[in-house]
């Protein structure tokens, strides 16, 4: 009987493209995909960005440990690489802990397995991308692609650099013929991915430079990137997207607050009016760019002056989305020492105020969209027969009824309406004459 596996992923696209990856191992081991209530090994594929999001996994591996035929569990990713064998202490169920950049050797850790839970924490020098299978899967038309990994910038909240270690590139050429294998499986549209992607390097090759290699393949018709970071924000990105078609009109930017004394606390190494200098060429490069970031409420020592300045510049910059926390301390971060710690009620009072202002900067980003004439890559299907949702080149979700469109197709939409979080589209007959053949 063919042996099963299942990969539950939590927290950022990295995760996502790490699970693909693991299952691709899998496959090649000759394991099959099945449910997670049926799998005969689940992976947990972890995020320890927040505490509320590590703590889930334990809840699931409870869960797992009450099924009547219990499977072998795996913990993976960024919890297991922070907390290693304090997992099997504390969760005896688990067989094996890997951290996100050992997931590689997953295959001989389960075929080597004994009654003690195998640890693998490492993080060694070779890649591990040399080590993963050349054959890519892909489900849909949009890939991700992790070209760059870890982080030097060291926020006095973050995690990251202890559980990814510090930043590395893949190579660019192992990174071309990664995207052309994806495009061959199906992909039209590629996120490339990094936990500062714009840091990339391979010699002389920028992130511009791996993006003008990568954007010249047949076939692909989107590229994006994130996540990025504003003071690697250089010339020659920036004028990328005035330069590339393919490169599309939306950047995730993080800034974390509007306060400079908050901004200097938490290391970040920009300030208000630097980021916002940034912002000011990057549309001077691509004027219909939209823009998104991150933001975290409730860092330790911040005053009503410090979140009203977080207020500010969300409504200075008009975000077309973000996404917002209230701050969680990490253990091993410089932040969770600090003093002035701020209450858990005066973060959730912070945090709603924030997704308001959010809210009303993203459907007013919304409102101005309706009335355009654009493409979208039909994704996922929606709630309503014939209903599918598609991206915008902005990253919107919209929504159409054409029952003879599928899934991933491009398809040329007026945009009619608009929500918080999500368009309405109307499909242009004659500039989509493959549907009224179908019709």
């Amino acid at each position: 009987m063919t042996a099963t596996y299942h990969v539950k992923t939590f927290g950022c696209q990295m995760n996502v493209y790490d699970s693909e990856r693991i299952g691709e191992l899998l496959e090649a081991e000759g394991y099959a995909a099945a449910s997670i209530e049926s799998a005969d090994v689940v992976v947990l594929n972890t995020c320890h960005i927040r505490e509320k999001a590590a703590e889930k996994v334990y809840s699931d591996i409870g869960r797992l440990k009450a099924r009547t035929a219990r499977p072998r569990v795996v913990v993976a990713g960024c919890v297991a690489q922070a907390e290693g064998a304090e997992i099997v202490r504390r969760a005896p169920a688990v067989d094996v802990v890997v951290g996100p950049n050992a997931y590689h050797r997953l295959p001989a850790l389960l075929r080597d397995g004994g009654p003690q839970a195998a640890v693998d924490t490492d993080m060694p020098l070779a890649s591990k991308f040399d080590a993963l299978p050349a054959r890519r899967s892909v489900v849909g038309a949009s890939a991700f692609l992790t070209v760059q990994e870890g982080c030097d910038k060291f926020c006095t909240f973050c995690v990251v650099p202890y559980t990814r270690g510090a930043e590395v590139s893949r190579p660019a050429a192992a990174l071309v013929a990664e995207a052309r294998a994806l495009i061959a499986a199906g992909a039209k549209e590629l996120t490339l991915l990094g936990q500062n992607v714009n840091a990339y390097h391979d010699g002389d090759i920028t992130l511009a430079g791996l993006i003008r290699l990568i954007a010249a393949l047949p076939g692909l018709v989107r590229l994006r990137y994130m996540t990025s970071h504003p003071r690697d924000m250089g010339d020659d990105l920036i004028a990328a997207h005035g330069e590339i078609d393919v490169l599309m009109p939306y950047l995730h930017l993080p800034v974390q607050a509007g306060s400079d004394r908050l901004l200097k606390a938490m290391n970040r190494a920009h300030t208000r009016d630097s980021y916002l200098r940034t912002l000011d060429r990057l549309r001077a490069a691509r004027p219909d760019i939209a823009l998104s970031g991150d933001f975290i409420v409730g860092f330790p020592g911040e005053t009503d002056a410090d979140f009203a300045a977080t207020l500010s510049i969300v409504a200075e910059v008009g975000y077309a989305a973000a996404y917002s926390f209230k701050y969680s301390p990490r253990p091993g971060t410089p932040a969770a020492g600090m003093a002035d710690q701020i209450a858990e009620s005066v973060k959730d009072d912070r945090l709603a105020a924030l997704q308001a202002a959010i809210g009303a900067t993203a459907l007013a980003f919304n409102r101005a969209s309706v009335g355009t004439r654009c493409d979208i890559l039909l994704d996922r299907a929606g709630r309503r027969p014939g209903q599918l949702i598609g991206k915008s080149p902005w990253l919107q979700s919209v929504f159409v009824v054409s029952p003879a469109a599928k899934i991933g197709d491009m398809i040329t939409v007026d945009l009619i309406d608009a929500q918080p979080n999500s368009l309405e589209g109307a499909p242009v007959p004659h500039l989509n004459s493959f549907l009224s053949a179908a019709a």
